[in-house]
């Protein structure tokens, strides 16, 4: 253990502030003569092995912990005779001194203690946990084709007499001995009269389905991926997150993307109407309205799912009293999933920048309870339409309840629990009605598919029952799922699936194929790629790696008119 200078203990002590290096040294060497003559102790290493022999071990709780201490025992009785009364009391004037300064070095090595985080190891597993779901079922069902081109263009003839499509009217095909008809061949000047039945009609169109450019990107910087060298490859970890990234993207703009009009496409949505908001008495498991002032304003938007929404409606007002919650009731227009419900409180209408998100419908009712929002998106962002995009298409929802579409009913109501999935059987005769249409499947969301399950196990119909069988008498299994509708007009069974970014209140009903073995349409649906999707690795420009996604393409409907949807479903 080091002692501490000569200076520290005699050059300022109080008794002697003008002492020369000289005394200062003289004095020194009468401490180390004092020190040198204190009894001492050495420990061979059979006083250590016959400490430990004896199960006394070495005790060291009496030894000097620091120079303080080191220096108080070394100033015993003896030592003090030795010394001159001066130097004592410089020495005495200096231990004091350093008394004062020894309680950080004084504490004991803890797992906080010198540092806060400890001297201790950092159990850090590698690589990082990947807890990104990603399922894309439409990329990976649809079939994928080559495309060329600006558009996919395909001509569609959509009835023609007898078919009862295509706004082609039906004809009355008897004739008798002396029936003349008359009609001139394509080109010819005159018409010909012959016995002979009337003449057919058509009807068709063009279709063309414009392409969209499509691209994300990532970065790297060369800090990041050196610095995780020994625990993950950063470049690989963005090159893998990027591949998903596109094809998650992908996933939701063949589910829910919308096009401008301008290209061909559906355009975009048109704000609610119809706007009422009312006051009540909170009921049942609500919550009554908190953080409110005299009045509530309310603000809608149509909603357009993952990539947008419409314009906002004017804002409507209604009074609120203590125990009330406020119902925002709208006309949604055809191809919304929902709407979206911006909220602001007080005398006056605070405006937009004030009027803060509070939730989403998927159907034509929000109950605006529990505490008002004062944070989050506010409407003053929603400045412009977002539900449609030049560089985009339109996906299976859209098209499934867009003007071609076969069928769509807006419930704004709950699934039946009187008659289980009667919404669906009413679907199924007006499509078989309309085109003879015999779709495959319908798409809900979780909790949509749950109430439709669930209706099952509250129906007041006696139609349906739940038997609990022999082997199940100690081991009951809970719960029921709907995995198939069977279809009461043509007695094919529909598949019921769920799929993971469907917005909720709204079920497309799909046909992969057509009932028409010579329809010249293999699958209803097509996705058609210029390029399909690739990744670009950019050159290094810079002092980080680069990298971007990119495709070029459309989804493709041969025949809307054999699909169809229900929306508006109520959450139970």
């Amino acid at each position: 253990m080091a002692l501490p200078k000569a200076q520290v203990l005699f050059g300022d002590s109080p008794e002697a502030p003008a002492l020369s290096n000289a005394q200062v040294s003289e004095r020194f060497d009468e401490l180390m003569k004092a020190l040198d003559s204190a009894p001492t102790r050495t420990l061979n290493q059979a006083d250590i092995a016959k400490a430990f022999g004896e199960g006394r071990g070495i005790s060291f709780e009496n030894g000097p912990s620091t120079a303080y201490d080191a220096l108080s025992k070394a100033i015993s009785p003896e030592m003090t005779k030795a010394i001159s009364p001066d130097a004592l009391a410089s020495i005495t004037s200096a231990l004091d001194a350093l008394k004062a300064e020894q309680p950080d070095l004084m504490k004991d090595l803890t797992t906080t203690s010198p540092l806060s985080t400890g001297l201790v190891a950092y159990d850090l597993e590698a690589p990082a946990k990947m807890l990104t779901p990603r399922p894309t079922p439409l990329r990976n069902r649809l079939p994928r084709r080559k495309g060329i081109g600006l558009a996919h263009q395909f001509k569609v003839i959509s009835g023609f007499t007898g078919t009862a499509t295509g706004g082609v009217a039906n004809i009355h095909p008897g004739i008798v001995d002396t029936t003349q008809t008359n009609f001139a061949p394509a080109g010819a000047s005159q018409s010909l009269y012959y016995a002979r039945g009337p003449k057919i009609s058509y009807a068709g169109y063009d279709k063309t389905v414009a392409y969209s450019q499509f691209s994300v990107s990532d970065a790297v910087t060369w800090s990041a991926q050196y610095a995780g060298q020994g625990y993950q490859d950063i470049r690989q970890l963005s090159r893998t997150s990027l591949l998903y990234s596109s094809m998650l993207l992908e996933e939701r703009m063949l589910l829910l993307g919308r096009g401008t009009s301008a290209r061909n496409f559906l355009g975009a949505l048109a704000a609610p109407t119809g706007l009422t908001v009312t006051a009540r008495s909170a009921a049942g498991s609500e919550t009554a309205i908190t953080g409110a002032g005299a009045n509530v304003y309310v603000k809608v938007t149509a909603d357009a799912g993952d990539f947008g929404q419409s314009v906002l409606t004017a804002a409507v007002s209604a009074a609120v009293s203590a125990g009330q919650v406020v119902d925002v009731v709208a006309t949604l227009p055809a191809g919304a999933t929902g709407m979206r419900v911006y909220v602001s409180t007080g005398s006056s209408d605070p405006g937009d920048a004030s009027r803060w998100y509070a939730g989403r419908a998927g159907y034509n009712t929000f109950t605006i309870q529990g505490a008002l929002p004062t944070s989050g998106t506010a409407a003053s962002a929603v400045t412009a339409d977002t539900s449609a995009y030049t560089a985009g298409y339109d996906g299976i929802l859209p098209i499934c309840t867009g003007a071609d579409s076969g069928y769509v009913n807006r419930l704004n109501a709950a699934l039946s629990t009187s008659n289980p999935g009667s919404e669906w059987q009413t679907a199924f005769a007006a499509l078989y009605d309309n085109v003879k249409a015999d779709p495959d499947r319908t798409l809900l969301n979780g909790s949509d598919r749950k109430q439709l399950s669930d209706s099952l196990k509250t129906s007041s119909s006696s139609n349906y029952r739940m038997t609990i069988t022999q082997d199940q008498l100690t081991g009951v299994t809970l719960g029921d799922v709907v995995n198939t509708i069977i279809n009461e007009v043509t007695g094919k069974g529909v598949s019921v699936e769920v799929h993971p970014w469907m917005p909720q209140g709204n079920a497309p009903i799909i046909s992969d194929t057509l009932p028409l073995p010579d329809s010249e349409v293999s699958d209803v649906w097509a996705v058609f790629n210029v390029q399909d999707m690739m990744g670009v690795d950019w050159p290094v420009t810079q002092f980080a790696f680069e990298s971007s996604s990119y495709w070029m393409g459309a989804l493709v409907c041969y025949a809307p008119a054999w699909n169809g949807a229900i929306t508006g479903i109520k959450k139970a």
